[in-house]
């Protein structure tokens, strides 16, 4: 459902901070111990990290910053039965916020207690936050779903039944436009230079709203829907990376290495603050949104958050059927970049939107899970190549450089896959670029 929550108050309000006791000062402070358990888990030592916790706990364990930090250190690192045991006896939503609450409930949902998930939920609905609500709604369907799928629970040392392992989802931050991945060789012709003075930007994939049964949609292979939660975010993240005053990077979940993951509700504050916290560099912005599927149309919601003040600036909105996509989906991409003051670099290729992004949106789309899968990150299984996403990067691939490089990248790795035969032919442009990128080897 996303990322476990570290800190988080009401909308609007700073994160809490981490404050001194008498008694926890004495012991070496309660900041210190916390970073030093962090670093136990992200090393991988468990124990070590359950014995710092152990005397924090005891001496400040009723503080609501002690629990959020110990529940979102413990759940990003996978130590799921490890928040119920240490944390879930001492929450009390009253005092201690929602924000560990939602930890404990990811936690519940991950270990298939539905019962107890549900319990927490309850809680959660009772503290009638209203900026909690969708993401609620959002956890309401995923209990639903755990209580329609008969999966036994883990059991209590958070085993999954022999054969299968814990739900766990890793978001992957892909920092090139994703049709670059085997032009390596021209990358100097292909990408602009990067100075030291660019603005940061992530492209987070799509929440996924209206849909009864995700569970279910998820392990399937790639959906029209499920596609587009993550293309658009890749479009956007491409078409920024040719300008100059911009570096992005679009993120995008995958789940156990099995199939992708679909996010029922949006990121909240403290996701965006996480996904800032853990980018190298840092970010100066953040673009979230949400697709919904509605009567034959697609609706999105694009939000672009600064994160200094981690302030909503800007919402955009569209709709399209299959007769208008094309030119929504332009009005859309030219409403973001204008928002946003974006030109071109003249210093690499001549970046042009795309006239058709409909069809560009598909390829951009396949690209990624055939990128995936060449890493390892998407099985064989997960991996296909419809028709109409093939024809249309052929009768496109004449329209720019970088149509026909995304044509050439595409097809290579369709045919590495092995989801495809051979690469068709297709008229590509007569550019030595693009004569370049046919040499290399596939």
């Amino acid at each position: 459902m996303g990322f476990f929550d570290r800190l988080s108050g009401r909308k609007g309000e700073p994160a809490a901070a981490l404050t001194e006791t008498p008694a926890t000062a004495a012991a070496g402070g309660v900041m210190p111990q916390l970073v030093a358990a962090r670093e136990r888990l992200e090393a991988k030592d468990l124990p070590g990290a359950l014995a710092i916790y152990e005397p924090v706990l005891a001496a400040a364990g009723d503080r609501a910053d002690v629990l959020v930090t110990v529940s979102a250190d413990l759940g990003l690192n996978g130590h799921l039965p490890e928040i119920v045991e240490l944390v879930a006896p001492r929450y009390d939503a009253e005092r201690h916020g929602p924000a560990t609450g939602l930890n404990l409930l990811q936690a519940y949902l991950a270990l298939r207690q539905a019962d107890a998930a549900q319990h927490v939920l309850d809680i959660l609905f009772s503290l009638q936050r209203p900026e909690l609500e969708e993401r609620l709604h959002g956890f309401s369907n995923a209990i639903a779903e755990l209580i329609n799928s008969d999966l036994p629970p883990l059991d209590s040392a958070g085993g999954a039944p022999e054969g299968t392992e814990a739900p766990r989802i890793n978001f992957v931050s892909i920092s090139k436009p994703i049709w670059f991945y085997g032009l390596e060789p021209i990358a100097a012709e292909v990408l602009p230079a990067k100075g030291a003075k660019v603005r940061r930007l992530a492209f987070t994939q799509l929440a996924l709203m209206g849909v009864p049964d995700l569970g279910a949609v998820t392990q399937q292979p790639e959906t029209e829907a499920g596609r587009l939660t993550r293309a658009i975010p890749l479009w956007f993240a491409e078409t920024f990376y040719f300008s100059s005053h911009y570096l992005p990077i679009a993120v995008v979940g995958v789940m156990n290495e099995k199939h992708y993951a679909l996010i029922g509700a949006e990121w909240t504050s403290t996701n965006l603050g996480q996904l800032a916290g853990t980018t190298e560099g840092g970010l100066d912005y953040i673009f979230t949104g949400a697709l919904r599927e509605v009567a034959g149309d697609y609706e999105v919601a694009v939000r672009l958050w600064e994160v200094k003040k981690m302030k909503e600036r800007k919402l955009f909105t569209a709709r399209w059927n299959a007769g208008n996509a094309d030119v929504i989906l332009t009005q859309l991409h030219e409403q973001v970049r204008t928002f946003m003051e974006w030109s071109a670099d003249p210093s690499a290729i001549s970046y042009v939107p795309p006239a058709h992004p409909a069809a560009w949106l598909g390829l951009l789309g396949t690209s990624l899970s055939l990128f995936l899968g060449g890493k390892g990150l998407l099985p064989p299984a997960q991996l296909v190549l419809p028709r109409e996403i093939l024809e249309g990067a052929a009768a496109n691939a004449a329209e720019s450089d970088s149509a026909s490089l995304a044509y050439l990248t595409l097809t290579r790795a369709a045919v590495k896959q092995g989801v495809l035969a051979e690469a068709g032919a297709a008229r590509l442009r007569s550019t030595p670029m693009v004569e370049r990128a046919r040499q290399i080897p596939g």
